[in-house]
């Protein structure tokens, strides 16, 4: 599994937060960690945060490329990708478990995973915040079912795959992540033991209760890709 894994990650000032991701990812017990192309495609950041991912570069194999919205900058590292394997991740999320990126490989290796992902937990949330991600986490897992469901804060895909798929659609201005993943095989997909740990901003820029009405919304309009490519005011308000 040596040299089968790219790594991307859309950023914009994270200079607080992406400094855990790559600390986390030099934890990771995957023997080709270090020789891994980091991608963090930034998008204009004005913060530091090209200056702390490129401090990483003693112990990651770090890059900094031009970004612009998370669909835009995942499909640029993409497409300078060149392994079986695409992982990407979001710039807030980091990884607890060094295992997690060992075993989710190992998984799509062996059972010829098109997509895998994991659960998300919230790193210092409130009862509300650790409800709503196990919401998440439980559609995941009736999605594994019916129809597969990943978030953009870990997907790991078969380059190949990802690209036959079409990558990220760069016109959808909301939950272009499932409206990605939903378009893999059932069979082909996995949801590996374990999680990753994330914020609670989203919760806290636009509220839980609208939250849960825009993931509600998204799934009525499940088959309806044009809903996808409307403003819902997600990144104008989430940032």
């Amino acid at each position: 599994m040596v040299g089968q894994l790219t790594i991307v990650i859309p950023a914009k000032n994270e200079v607080a937060m992406l400094p855990r991701l790559l600390e986390s990812l030099c934890e990771q017990d995957y023997v080709g960690m270090a020789g891994t192309r980091v991608l963090v495609a930034d998008a204009g950041s004005t913060d530091g945060t090209v200056e702390v991912a490129l401090g990483f570069r003693d112990r990651l194999a770090v890059e900094v490329v031009p970004g612009g919205l998370p669909s835009v900058g995942r499909n640029a590292g993409a497409k300078l990708a060149t392994t079986k394997y695409v992982l990407f991740l979001d710039a807030d999320v980091e990884l607890p478990e060094p295992t997690l990126l060992r075993r989710a490989l190992w998984r799509m290796e062996r059972r010829g995973l098109h997509l895998a992902t994991t659960n998300i937990a919230c790193r210092q949330g409130s009862f509300f915040d650790d409800l709503l991600y196990a919401g998440n986490n439980l559609m995941q897992r009736v999605g594994s079912f019916t129809k597969p469901f990943a978030t953009g804060m870990f997907m790991l895909f078969d380059r190949e795959v990802f690209w036959a798929l079409g990558g990220f659609n760069e016109r959808a201005l909301f939950a272009e992540d499932y409206l990605l993943s939903k378009g893999v095989a059932r069979q082909r997909f996995r949801i590996v033991r374990g999680r990753v740990l994330t914020t609670n901003r989203r919760f806290q820029k636009l509220g839980h209760w609208r939250m849960v009405w825009m993931f509600f919304k998204t799934m009525v309009h499940t088959w309806d890709e044009e809903y996808f490519l409307e403003d819902q005011g997600y990144w104008g308000e989430a940032g």
